[in-house]
């Protein structure tokens, strides 16, 4: 028993750092990619001084749903992309474990190490495929099958273009149990949005 709880301590640990390392500078890139939204949508009160375009930026998220959902998949993308690629070593043979990754056990130097990757790679697609699909509620619908192969098919394809920028820039390692775990987490979050707009409804 205690065993088990330490692996969970464990797993929680890895998880909670794998979102906390990245979380300030995606608010940052987030805020300031809002800026440049400004800027190119709302130039006549964005383009007046600092200070007018701080006060736009919040009045803009105050008011606009879209702006808020806008601004939040930004975020969730930024910190995707720092896990996936900006906080990543050079490899000199990326193909090296394609077909690893799979479990939470791994073995390195002949030892069992845990490992917390898949899950991670379910988790952060969760909350991307959600906002996506709220940003194009209107376009999608409300019908549980047309979300759930929507968002797995948004979280596989945004899966493979990061893979294969791994891959190209020797970022990391080509996975195919990345792109399995990502569209799992892409129908995972397709499911949280389909029940979070079904109870906004009854609300």
């Amino acid at each position: 028993m205690q065993d088990l709880i330490k692996v969970l301590a464990k797993i929680l640990t890895n998880i909670l750092t794998a979102l906390y390392e990245p979380f300030g500078f995606s608010l940052l890139l987030s805020f300031l990619a809002m800026f440049f939204y400004l800027y190119a949508y709302e130039p006549t009160a964005a383009g007046k001084g600092w200070k007018n375009a701080i006060v736009t930026w919040y009045q803009k998220f105050k008011e606009s749903v879209f702006f808020r959902k806008l601004f939040l998949l930004t975020f969730v993308t930024s910190m995707i992309l720092f896990r996936t690629l900006l906080n990543r070593n050079l490899w000199m043979n990326p193909l090296s474990d394609v077909m690893g990754g799979w479990g939470i056990w791994e073995t390195v130097n002949g030892e069992q190490k845990l490992t917390t990757e898949c899950i991670e790679n379910v988790i952060m697609m969760v909350p991307f495929s959600a906002v996506v699909m709220g940003i194009f509620e209107e376009k999608i619908g409300n019908s549980l099958k047309k979300i759930l192969w929507q968002s797995g098919k948004i979280a596989f394809c945004f899966s493979v273009s990061i893979e294969m920028l791994q891959l190209l820039l020797r970022l990391g390692t080509f996975q195919l149990s990345d792109i399995f775990y990502n569209t799992v987490g892409g129908v995972i979050g397709g499911l949280v949005y389909y029940v979070a707009m079904k109870t906004r409804k009854r609300l």
